[in-house]
């Protein structure tokens, strides 16, 4: 009975084989082949995207994604060359890529705003920016968030999907920043004399650009003071520096000048009232 059973069992086996065999061979071949013929072209499309100076965060997503998609595609062609039924298996596919994408509707957002922000380079690492409500120097840029560091030495990791809904303003783009100081001097100082004071400071720190020059306005006429507009360019680097050392060399040129630099001040006069029935 033993041997009756096992010998069934056997005969069963041998025409699955013969049936299921060959296609089942075929697949595995299929995706044996296919992988390493994927994996080939996900490698030498990230090596063009490399020559072609691509940045090295978007060749590396996209070499992972072609890879993905191709691995995606041979493991459907393989299960319909073992005799799977396609149909029930894409449906299968498309419920659970629905279901995934509504539960990380917020992280695919970061996502397609990281690579928009890789492709067309609105800033980049070492810029000054502000974006999302947030103003800092670009430390790093991802897939998934923009690392800033503040002027207080702090970090700031912004979600892409926020700096790419809101304006971008970059500070550094075209390798130039403006300065902008006020300052006052008396009314009773000579206006002609206090601006040519300034236009000196200006030819004498290199670290201000002639091109497009420095200028120097009357801006308005204050409580106190008569306003001076200063504007002039610096090079990045030169921003900071250049405009505290400008200050500073405006008060002491001004104090050797004899240019007064006034102060807010209030007068307060005491009238005696006459005295009852004088």
């Amino acid at each position: 009975m033993f041997e009756h059973l096992l010998q069934i069992s056997l005969d069963d086996l041998s025409s699955l084989v013969h049936t299921f065999g060959p296609a089942l061979l075929e697949a595995l071949l299929l995706l044996l082949i296919g992988g390493w013929l994927a994996a080939r072209l996900a490698n030498f499309l990230q090596r063009a995207m490399g020559r072609a100076s691509f940045d090295p965060t978007l060749s590396g997503f996209l070499r992972n994604l072609v890879y993905g998609v191709l691995i995606a595609v041979l493991i459907v062609m393989a299960l319909q060359t073992a005799g799977v039924p396609s149909a029930p298996l894409l449906a299968a596919l498309g419920a659970g890529g629905l279901a995934i994408g509504l539960a990380l509707q917020g992280s695919l957002s970061n996502l397609a705003w990281g690579v928009l922000l890789i492709v067309f380079r609105p800033f980049k690492v070492g810029d000054f920016i502000h974006a999302g409500g947030v103003d800092g120097t670009v430390e790093g840029i991802n897939l998934m968030h923009t690392q800033l560091v503040l002027a207080d030495n702090r970090e700031a990791v912004v979600p892409n999907a926020k700096i790419g809904a809101d304006a971008i303003i970059n500070f550094s783009r075209r390798g130039t920043r403006r300065f902008e100081l006020r300052v006052g001097i008396g009314y009773g100082d000579d206006i002609g004399k206090a601006i040519a004071v300034v236009q000196r400071l200006f030819q004498a720190d290199p670290r201000i650009l002639q091109d497009p020059a420095p200028t120097v306005w009357t801006d308005s006429l204050g409580d106190s003071s008569v306003n001076l507009l200063l504007r002039g360019h610096t090079a990045n680097a030169d921003f900071w520096p250049a405009q505290t050392d400008l200050l500073r060399a405006v008060k002491e040129q001004f104090d050797a000048e004899n240019i007064s630099i006034p102060f807010p001040q209030r007068d307060v006069r005491i009238v005696n009232a006459p005295a009852a029935g004088g």
